[in-house]
């Protein structure tokens, strides 16, 4: 009977959280735009030569926390390419961040161009993600900041294409 009862607390607990993860994604209150914190750090690119979010201040800049293990992130991927090729004369840059190491990533790599910069984070971005509002540790986990330096967007969980332009689009036109 105890055991019965357990199981039941637990179910209804996973239950809960799966709610309360859902609501979080899909009915989330607008954001407020906020400065981004730790907006000065630098990672190691493939070629290990240290890179600088600041060399992309004034831009639109739409960081991506990813991993080659992780479907939903290899599925954004692709669209992400697209949007960069599309929006790069209006000041779009992406940065992908692998929150893995350098092997898999260089793997990856060999089957898919990418053009965007892709960092080398390791453990140390999934900290870097929870600093930016990665709340739950999930990937893929992305940020958008405005010409700024601002985050107007956090996006737990996959990126579509028109979450990306309602986001983006307002931002394009506002310099």
């Amino acid at each position: 009977m105890n055991k019965k009862i357990i199981l039941m607390a637990v179910s209804i607990a996973f239950v809960g959280l799966a709610a309360g993860l859902f609501a979080r994604q899909y009915f989330a209150v607008p954001e407020t735009s906020q400065p981004a914190p730790q907006l000065n750090f630098s990672l190691p690119d493939l070629a290990d030569q240290p890179q600088s979010v600041s060399q992309w201040q004034g831009k639109i800049l739409i960081i991506n926390f990813w991993a080659t293990w992780c479907p939903p992130c290899l599925k954004e991927i692709p669209e992400f390419i697209k949007l960069q090729d599309e929006y790069k004369d209006k000041g779009l840059q992406f940065v992908g961040i692998a929150i893995e190491e350098k092997q898999p990533v260089e793997d990856y790599l060999k089957r898919i161009k990418i053009n965007y910069p892709v960092l080398i984070g390791g453990e140390g971005a999934a900290l870097l993600a929870q600093q930016l509002g990665n709340v739950i540790n999930t990937v893929p986990f992305t940020v958008i900041i405005n010409q700024q330096g601002q985050i107007v967007h956090h996006q737990l969980g996959e990126l579509t294409r028109e979450k990306a332009l309602e986001v983006i689009g307002p931002l394009m036109t506002a310099k």
